[in-house]
């Protein structure tokens, strides 16, 4: 989510109300591009997301004309990607069904990873820092996360948050700053292949100058293989995360084919530019047909830049079987609390998205399959 999640409004208020503005602003120029697309015609895997797209319906077992053949890396060790797949060291695909949890700003919330099992998730994406805009999660306390995430049978994405935004936001880093950040905790990672997804930066572009998203994730992936990192990498879209230019899906097998272990999984936010069945399908399937792995790494059921389509985002990425991460566990401010998926932590209070996400047609409850590594 483009929004920063603090435990006060009080510790980030500047940066949320400007953060909020950007959001409304990424609608908008989602419309803009959506009207020149129809004028101009697109490139890539469809070219950014039409306004006014019909639906469209090619369940994955279906073959799709000329498609891109992405297969394993054999060197691949752990979670990798094969045929546009995530999957485990089995060849079995994973598919994530689970939660977003704020670990930053809420460190003593540890009874998170348990409760967020409890109710049925697979997976944890987990909020960290590197320090540039808040305090830095170090080694220990990444190895910690890791620990949790296996001790309660969950694979565990771990994305680095400072990233948020950059270009627009004010003190967000670079790729580049992330990929040392991930290198600087590289021993509590090493070896953990099977269990942990390193989501690169979240929401590595704001709406400024998105078109140097691909060169800066080409540049991170390199980094990080050449420091020894087998793990699978998960790079999210530029325009807060939503990739409403197209530059994600025009650029994402530019950037697939770039990694020598051909193991990247690419990761859309879904939050008002997808208000609609037809978006989301049209999104969604570009990356499917392409045979390019593809995961809808945050949405909401709702937002201040548009009500997201949530009940089209979990059925889509149940038919299609890919998979999908809730904004989030709880936390939120700033005006966002409605994210929440649980009042003050406690999962014996599920709000009203959160029974839709965990217990709802197609939620978590009923869709989530427990990695075969445990």
């Amino acid at each position: 989510m483009k929004w920063e999640r603090s435990q006060s409004l009080e510790s980030h208020g500047t940066d949320l109300l400007e953060e909020q503005a950007m959001k409304v602003r990424t609608r908008f120029g989602a419309l803009v591009v959506a009207a020149s697309a129809a004028l101009i015609g697109l490139v890539g895997l469809g070219g950014p997301v039409a306004a006014q797209a019909d639906p469209v319906d090619n369940p994955v077992d279906n073959p799709v004309d000329n498609p891109v053949d992405n297969p394993v890396d054999t060197a691949a060790v752990g979670l990798r990607i094969s045929n546009g797949r995530l999957v485990e060291s089995t060849g079995n695909n994973f598919v994530m069904r689970g939660v977003n949890h704020a670990h930053t700003w809420f460190r003593s919330q540890t009874n998170a990873f348990a409760d967020i099992k409890r109710l049925g998730a697979n997976t944890v994406r987990v909020v960290l820092s590197t320090g540039d805009r808040w305090t830095r999660n170090d080694a220990a306390d990444v190895a910690n996360v890791v620990n949790l995430c296996r001790a309660n049978r969950l694979i565990c994405v771990l994305e680095a948050h400072d990233t948020t935004g950059y270009g627009e936001q004010s003190g967000a880093v670079s790729l580049s700053r992330a990929a040392d950040y991930w290198i600087s905790v590289q021993s509590a990672l090493a070896g953990q292949e099977n269990y942990v997804v390193i989501n690169i930066g979240n929401e590595p572009y704001g709406n400024n100058n998105a078109a140097g998203w691909t060169a800066d994730t080409r540049n991170a992936i390199s980094r990080l293989r050449d420091a020894g990192f087998d793990h699978t990498l998960m790079v999210d879209a530029p325009n807060w995360g939503q990739d409403w230019s197209g530059t994600m899906r025009a650029n994402a097998q530019t950037v697939f084919n770039s990694d020598p272990d051909r193991n990247t999984l690419f990761s859309v936010h879904m939050y008002g530019v997808y208000d609609t069945a037809a978006e989301v399908r049209d999104y969604l399937n570009a990356f499917v047909n392409a045979r390019l792995p593809i995961v809808v790494g945050e949405f909401g059921h709702n937002h201040s830049d548009g009500n997201p389509d949530e009940d089209a985002i979990m059925a889509t990425a149940q038919q299609l079987g890919i998979g999908y991460l809730g904004w989030s566990w709880s936390g939120n401010s700033g005006g966002v609390e409605y994210l929440d998926l649980v009042t003050n932590f406690n999962a014996s209070q599920l709000t009203s998205w959160g029974q839709r996400l965990f217990n709802g047609a197609n939620g978590i409850a009923a869709t989530s399959r427990e990695a075969d590594i445990y």
